[in-house]
């Protein structure tokens, strides 16, 4: 995971590099404590996908490619098959594997997430981005919290919710939990 990290944060650094920007005038642009953003491109501190979004709808450029290093190929349709997706582990215990990284200019990003279990008193990690959100658990249980509200989920459900509200998940039954994610914008 800490290498995934640092991965994304080399191109978010390699980014304000092409742009010609300071750590500090990329850190306001993209509103947020100077600090803070030096250990995102140092791959310290965990990068939340909304971040990465601010990233692509501020700089233009294709959330993929800040996530897993490819640059999208295909306008017509992309094939990703079994197991081929390309995968990051962008916060401890979660594994993203894109479905959609190939494509250019997609109006969704849809993911196969597999969550680690964790200990049951571990607060969940919150996530808030613009858009809205569908989830459908392929493979165990998850226990999803939106807003505050807990809600169970297990194979085979699915739910889809606005994603500007906090948001998080955690696997349930010590067993990991993998679901399907499809992100939309706004």
């Amino acid at each position: 995971m800490a290498t995934d990290l640092k991965l994304i944060g080399e191109r978010i650094k390699g980014l304000r590099d092409a742009l010609d920007f300071s750590p500090a005038e990329m850190a306001q642009k993209l509103e947020v404590d100077e600090e803070v953003y030096l250990q995102y491109e140092t791959g310290e501190k965990d990068i939340s996908v909304s971040f990465l979004q601010r990233i692509e709808r501020e700089f233009n450029v294709d959330l993929a490619t800040l996530m897993f290093g490819t640059e999208p190929k295909m306008n017509s349709y992309f094939i990703t098959r079994k197991d081929k997706g390309v995968s990051v582990e962008r916060v401890s215990a979660y594994k993203y594997q894109s479905l959609t990284s190939g494509f250019n200019n997609n109006v969704a990003e849809v993911f196969v997430v597999t969550v680690e279990p964790k200990p049951v008193d571990e607060d969940f990690y919150q996530n808030i981005h613009a858009g809205q959100e569908f989830n459908m658990i392929l493979e165990g249980s998850m226990l999803l919290n939106i807003n505050g509200k807990n809600l169970t989920l297990n194979e085979g459900d699915s739910i889809y919710f606005d994603s500007s509200l906090p948001h998080g998940m955690k696997a349930l039954n010590d067993r990991p939990v993998k679901f399907l994610t499809v992100v939309l914008y706004p």
